[in-house]
């Protein structure tokens, strides 16, 4: 029997994989949050499988996502980063990035782990939404805008309240599985 999916993945097996594998599943990891803090927010402005087909090349471009190392990157690994065709060449997303690793790790400073400062946005477990169709899916929430808000304080960039709300859903703290997606509760 065909398993039922959320619609939006099934473009192809990529997408597919994503859906049944990483996406709404709850991480608790920082460099997987710092992951997708950098997917999420190289995707502004575009569509997501565009990211996800350069995902490999974004972590090894990225030194595997050490944000460490990132924090650390001077104008010539941004320059080598202009020049990688593997990636999305855009200047600004790459200072963020660069911005956002110190903005990170500053947040493990104050919060002991980046998974302790965003898990209590929502009260340390998963919002779960009960949509039956995908088209009542928001693309932002009062806690994104909250989380977004806060983000941008502490000096985070292209974290707006709609990135911020596919991150949280990208990374399970939101639950956005339509009721009929096998995945809605695995």
């Amino acid at each position: 029997m065909e398993k039922i999916r959320c619609a939006w993945c099934e473009k192809d097996d990529l997408y597919r994989s994503y859906h049944d594998n990483e996406w709404g599943k709850p991480v608790y990891d920082d460099k997987t949050f710092f992951e997708f803090l950098v997917l999420e927010s190289f995707q502004a402005g575009l569509s997501w499988y565009t990211i996800l087909k350069r995902r490999e090349n974004f972590k090894t471009a990225f030194d595997g996502y050490n944000y460490r190392k990132i924090a650390a990157y001077d104008d010539v690994k941004v320059e080598e980063l202009m020049q990688n065709s593997g990636i999305i060449r855009n200047r600004l997303k790459i200072l963020a990035t660069v911005n956002n690793a110190t903005r990170f790790m500053e947040v493990q400073k104050e919060f002991g782990t980046f998974s302790e400062y965003i898990w209590s946005f929502v009260g340390g477990k998963p919002v779960v939404n009960q949509f039956s169709e995908l088209k009542k899916v928001p693309a932002t929430t009062e806690i994104s805008d909250a989380l977004a808000k806060d983000l941008k304080k502490r000096g985070f960039k292209f974290l707006g309240s709609t990135v911020v709300y596919a991150y949280m859903q990208a990374t399970g703290m939101v639950n956005d599985h339509v009721q009929d997606c096998w995945m809605r509760n695995q």
